[in-house]
Parts: structure tokens; sequence; C-alpha cells
């Protein structure tokens, strides 16, 4: 089962991944991605033992970022790899046949890319700037958004797509009346007022489009 309300990792001056992370679990978060850059793989590996111990005990699913490795060491419930990462096909020799792998997308041609190298999920975006990814792709907005979801339904392709890229509550029923799956947020949910009512607003706001459809 792939969660609507995808949880990123961030750090900041003051806010380590780890704190950041049980923040989001104890707001309700129950799916996070662990997305650590610029750090070696040891150093992102002690984040990642402790990550999964927090996700365990609020039984939420982890998902490494571009550590095909750790997340099998680990027993992540998924991999996440970005278009400069891995490719899919090799970190599923790594990762084995059961473990969750997304991919990120920018075009309708990443996107078959990532249906044909397997993936169990896309994150599609950035809908608009974010500092929290170094190498932005192009901005999508909503139009590039309905324009990639109608090619992939004239291309009948079938996925679940995941926005992504500085996404607000705000941005969740139009994401959703584009054709999207669901969202992952990261400062939306980080430097929220009251986060347990942020993450509640975010669940409520998913599921009023899908409260008639099986989620994958």
């Amino acid at each position: 089962m792939i969660d609507q309300l995808h949880y990123i990792s961030q750090q900041k001056e003051g806010l380590s991944h780890l704190e950041a992370i049980k923040n989001a679990l104890e707001a309700g978060c129950k799916w996070i991605q662990l997305r650590v850059k610029n750090q070696p793989e040891s150093v992102v590996r002690d984040i990642a033992v402790q990550a999964k111990l927090l996700c365990d005990s609020f039984s939420a699913k982890l998902i490494i970022n571009d550590f095909p490795e750790l997340a099998k060491e680990v027993s992540a419930f998924g991999l996440h790899l970005g278009l400069q990462d891995m490719p899919i096909p090799q970190a599923r020799e790594i990762v084995g046949p059961d473990m969750i792998i997304g991919g990120t997308a920018n075009t309708c041609e990443h996107i078959q890319l990532r249906v044909q190298e397997g993936a169990d999920y896309v994150g599609l975006g950035p809908l608009r700037f974010t500092t929290t990814k170094e190498k932005l792709s192009p901005i999508l907005g909503m139009e590039g958004y309905r324009r990639i979801l109608a090619q992939m339904a004239e291309a009948g392709i079938s996925i679940p797509i995941i926005a992504i890229g500085a996404v607000e509550l705000e941005d969740v029923a139009e994401l959703l009346e584009a054709g999207l799956y669901g969202v992952a947020v990261s400062g939306a949910i980080t430097f929220a007022a009251d986060r347990a009512q942020t993450v509640a607003e975010f669940y409520e706001q998913l599921g009023k489009d899908q409260s008639a459809k099986q989620l994958v």
C-alpha cells in the first residue's frame, strides 16, 4: 500500500533529520522518506538505523532516498531514486523483488521510463520552486501536471503519481482534481505551527478524493 502523504525529511540549523522525522511521526505521518544529501554513506547509515527504529515505534513505513544498500541493510519498506541516481533495475537487484521502489520524474517521458524500469510509484515535480533540492528540474506548476497527466492518459500509462516540490495544503484539492494520487511534503509539515493539525488536514483533503478508491 502506497500512502497518499509522503513526508520528506530535511535538516536545518537547529533541527536534525531525526528530530524532523520524530516530529512528523508524532504529528501522524505514516510514510517517511529519509533524504540525506552531501553526506558520506557511513553518516547516512547511522541516521537510517535510528530512523528505522523511530518509524517502527510509530508503525510507520521508512523509505530511503538514493542508498539501495542501506535500504536493504536496515530493512526499509522502500527506496526512492532520483533522476541522477542508480537505475531502478540495478537497484532492484540489490534490494530484491519485494521492496517498494519509487522514482522521480519531471516529464511524461521520464514517467514512461520509470514504468518500463518497474517503479511502483513516481514522484513528479517540482510544483514550484523549493530550496530543499539542489539542481532543481524545470518547474511544472499546475498546468504542467495537467498536461503530463493528459499525456499519460493518452499513452495508456497508469501508475500512482505523487506531486512534489513546495506542495502546500491548499494545493491538494487541485492536484487531486488533476489526477494525482498523492503529495510529498517537507516544509509544510516541518514548519507548521500545529503539525498534528496540519497532517490531519492533509489526510482529510486526500481522503475526500480517495474515499471510494482502492489504494495500490
